[in-house]
């Protein structure tokens, strides 16, 4: 399967010579996992083209500094192409603002919450009801870096990561070959605290972002992710 990545954002520039652009974070991480994808990334935010969902095997719409609530013009298009794929069943990932806009693209709510960063390591309750989620076990780890989130989902989907923080933070569509994450498996931890780094100067409080570094010395459970989001995806590929 092919994957096509939309570039709707770039890796932070005081970070891009140590740190790859996001298609790089996808490709090391279904790589890591065997998935067997092909990778080709088109620069949405950059002027770039939208193909036709339709065609695509497969799509991946990462983070990104914009929120659904920002106005460039790429952004009602992207909705439009997310309505596309959604109705073509093409099989489709969304990650921290792809989770984002697919659900406020499918009539869900999104803004900034009032409960601020969420930075470091979080865990999340599972619910996989989905047979693709199976290896996924009850409980996982994994790196956020947001202040938007999922308020209330859209119809038609079912919840399968959760916490306190973000109760919204895994969908699954009905459609059968969507599914999104609020945190994001693609990051390493270095680089998860190299986002950290960068919310000092927000500011935030030192004690806050200590302990949210901190929690990066736990591991992390991106491999577990990767591996499901694969099968996910493979398996939508297959029922197209």
């Amino acid at each position: 399967m092919k994957l096509t990545l939309l570039r709707v954002g770039a890796v932070p520039a005081s970070l891009s010579a140590r740190f790859p652009n996001f298609d790089g974070f996808f490709e090391t991480m279904f790589g890591a996992v065997g998935a067997g994808f092909s990778f080709e990334s088109i620069a949405i935010s950059e002027g770039a083209g939208f193909p036709d969902p339709a065609s695509l095997e497969g799509i991946v719409i990462p983070g990104s500094a914009f929120g659904v609530y920002d106005t460039p013009d790429w952004m009602e298009p992207l909705r439009g192409f997310i309505r596309g794929a959604y109705t073509a069943r093409t099989p489709m990932l969304g990650v921290c603002f792809g989770h984002q806009i697919i659900a406020d693209a499918l009539g869900g709510t999104v803004r900034k919450s009032e409960k601020g960063w969420g930075l470091g390591r979080h865990l999340y309750t599972v619910t996989p009801r989905h047979p693709a989620l199976a290896g996924l076990g009850d409980e996982i780890a994994l790196a956020a870096s947001h202040q938007d989130q999922v308020i209330v989902p859209p119809p038609g989907t079912e919840v399968f990561l959760a916490n306190g923080f973000a109760p919204n933070a895994g969908l699954i569509y009905d459609n059968g070959a969507t599914i999104s994450v609020q945190p994001h498996p693609e990051f390493p931890a270095e680089f998860s605290r190299a986002l950290i780094d960068l919310r000092r100067t927000d500011p935030l409080p030192d004690a806050f972002i200590a302990d949210r570094w901190t929690s990066l010395d736990a591991p992390l459970d991106n491999m577990k992710m990767a591996a499901a989001l694969a099968t996910f995806l493979n398996n939508a590929g297959e029922r197209k």
